[in-house]
């Protein structure tokens, strides 16, 4: 008869996704500063896109307050517009 233990040749896959928050909401941060370029470059991608909310975890008033102080950054020249592997 045939063998009861079944073998895959790649591991079954397990959605083991962290859960994402605000991390706004989270630290208690009310003010989202537009000079500081450090923190916002964790909101942009290698080519300095802003990330969407459903990647990052940020809540709507927050997300609007990031991308309205990247903005700012970028028309300051804090942040570029458009890079190449920016981080």
């Amino acid at each position: 008869m045939a063998d009861k233990n079944i073998r895959y040749l790649t591991p079954v896959a397990v959605d083991t996704q962290k859960s994402k928050y605000c991390r706004f909401l989270k630290h208690k941060i009310q003010y989202v500063d537009y000079k500081d370029a450090n923190f916002l470059r964790q909101f942009l991608n290698e080519q300095g896109k802003i990330l969407p909310r459903r990647l990052t975890g940020t809540s709507l008033k927050y997300q609007r307050k990031v991308s309205k102080a990247v903005k700012r950054a970028r028309h300051l020249a804090i942040l570029p517009y458009v890079t190449d592997l920016m981080k």
